[in-house]
């Protein structure tokens, strides 16, 4: 088992044998990437089962069509940082997918658009104007490193606001007044 600690409270985050540390950092865009920077193009449906830390994913490639089906836990992290927590994933068959799907859920759907290191998110209705840049990194170095994206308006990695299990219980109206605080001006019916 390896041990990372964070600088901020000294707590370890482990790698265990099933879960791993999943560091990555999160920035504001002001509008999605020019298409010619785009290398690929995905649906994500993600269904976060109510009452649990348990997210059902639905992630069709748009290019090819092929369709990874997972669950996943996230066991976030206690302080900030580019430290996420622990993430744990569990590949399913399409019948596992659909009768796990049958449970009580909020529904996040998005399409994520790689334009490397990039993972770039833009959000469906009622997120729709929301769009969420993020890089994910193999150690703590290189995700201390990173560069903003020149393009970013504001990293958020450290605004909880700004992650799945969050958004998913956003009403427009309070995105629109989180995002203004940035500078990101959307209008109400967008």
């Amino acid at each position: 088992m390896t041990n990372k600690t964070s600088a901020a409270s000294g707590d370890p985050v482990r790698d265990g044998k099933y879960a791993r540390v999943e560091r990555e950092r999160r920035f504001l865009l002001a509008g999605p990437p020019p298409s010619a920077a785009v290398t690929a193009r995905r649906r994500i449906t993600d269904r976060y089962l109510a009452g649990t830390r348990l997210r059902l994913r639905r992630d069709e490639s748009l290019d090819s069509g092929t369709c990874v089906l997972k669950l996943t836990q996230k066991v976030p992290a206690d302080r900030p940082g580019h430290v996420q927590g622990l993430i744990t994933n569990t590949y399913l068959s399409p019948a596992e997918y659909d009768l796990l799907a049958s449970l009580p859920a909020a529904v996040l759907s998005k399409t994520r658009l790689s334009v490397p290191p990039l993972g770039i998110d833009i959000f469906e209705p009622p997120l729709h104007g929301l769009v969420l840049a993020e890089a994910e990194f193999a150690t703590d170095e290189a995700a201390r490193s990173f560069v903003r994206p020149h393009e970013a308006v504001a990293e958020v990695t450290d605004d909880t606001r700004f992650t799945g299990g969050s958004l998913i219980r956003v009403h427009r109206h309070d995105l629109l007044a989180w995002l203004a605080e940035y500078g990101i001006k959307l209008q109400q019916t967008e």
